[in-house]
């Protein structure tokens, strides 16, 4: 370990945890100093650190630590009372997603960090791959001339044991605001803002309190439409995890994409960026072949690039990627989009 790597508490040890305490590992720059759980010792003492039953002992500048930096990876409705202690406590965080279980909750997060000088980090994880990066360039610089739609789909089947855990069958669960709230917080990174949703759920394969499917219809800022379906209860090989090999626990389809991006003079399926077009670069017609070329992109994972992101936002390198304030305006999608499902009617998404 280089006498200069950042070092990192961990709070919440479940799987989200587990595979942070792997990123820690595997990165020669970080290394893993504690970790705080309520309910078990078995991560630390796997890592070989300190266990904490209580965050706060771990977060103490007095302790045997000497912790840099936390990452904050326990359940959603903890999210937010958890990161408040870390920016009391002066400590850089990342925050793992969803920021909070709700808008005005996130609020509390947004006022405090704005009252402080310490950077946190909300764990999107999605933006930081190369190849959101590369489309993201690619849309800005008008390489499909102006977005037209995007269309989006996240399909799995979660083992019935995910479901043990009683907080995901509950409010600040459901597969909107564990797993949708990716894909519109990367639609908002892509396309531009999101104004206004239309959306149906539904919990009838499970019954839970919260939705296993939903399908969203969004409208962006400058006009351009998007549709996205979502379901954690399917058998079914599309979806972020499947096709970016972004973690290698998921069964990797390199033959499937998850997003169809469309323009007036182009369009690119993601993650593999084939960019279709016309020749010349004029806007054609559908009588007319398409061409296509396969846009470089950058190397790595979500995971290493966030990790590395969040060193250089914990030495006060740079800016978060992901702000508080960034995490709750896609939080404010997901409300509106389940406003628009129990309504049945397009919710505006709040400024």
């Amino acid at each position: 370990m280089p006498p200069s790597a950042l070092r990192i508490g961990l709070i919440g040890a479940g799987r989200m945890g587990t595979a942070h305490a792997g990123f820690i590992a595997r990165e020669e720059e970080t290394v893993l100093v504690g970790v705080a759980d309520p309910f078990s010792s078995a991560l630390a003492e796997a890592e070989g650190v300190p266990h904490f039953a209580d965050h706060n002992a771990l977060l103490d500048p007095d302790g045997a630590t000497g912790l840099d930096a936390v990452i904050v990876a326990n359940p959603n409705g903890a999210h937010v009372a958890t990161a408040l202690d870390c920016i009391a406590a002066g400590v850089p965080t990342l925050l793992e997603k969803p920021v909070a279980v709700d808008h005005a909750e996130a609020a509390r997060l947004i006022a405090a960090e704005a009252a402080s000088n310490v950077p946190v980090l909300v764990g999107h994880h999605r933006r930081h791959h190369p190849a959101a990066t590369a489309a993201r360039e690619l849309i800005s610089a008008g390489a499909i001339g102006r977005l037209v739609g995007v269309s989006g789909i996240w399909t799995t089947r979660k083992d019935d044991t995910y479901f043990d855990a009683a907080w995901r069958r509950k409010k600040g669960a459901g597969v909107m605001l564990i797993n949708l709230v990716h894909d519109l917080d990367l639609m908002r990174h892509l396309c531009g803002e999101i104004v206004a949703v239309q959306a149906a759920t539904s919990n009838a394969v499970r019954g839970h309190a919260v939705e296993d499917t939903a399908s969203v219809v969004l409208t962006f800022a400058d006009g351009a439409l998007g549709s996205l379906l979502v379901s954690d209860a399917v058998v079914a090989p599309w979806g972020w995890d499947q096709a970016t090999e972004d973690d290698p626990t998921y069964p990797y389809r390199p033959d499937t994409s998850c997003y169809s991006i469309a323009g007036t003079t182009g369009s690119l399926a993601f993650p593999q960026l084939a960019h279709y077009f016309h020749d010349g670069g004029a806007a054609g017609d559908w009588m007319r072949p398409l061409s296509l070329r396969y846009e470089p992109k950058g190397a790595g994972d979500s995971y290493t690039n966030q990790l590395r992101h969040f060193v250089r936002v914990a030495r006060g390198e740079c800016a978060p990627l992901v702000s508080i304030a960034d995490a709750a305006r896609t939080l404010a999608v997901v409300e509106a989009a389940g406003r628009a499902a129990a309504s049945g009617r397009t919710e505006p998404v709040p400024a």
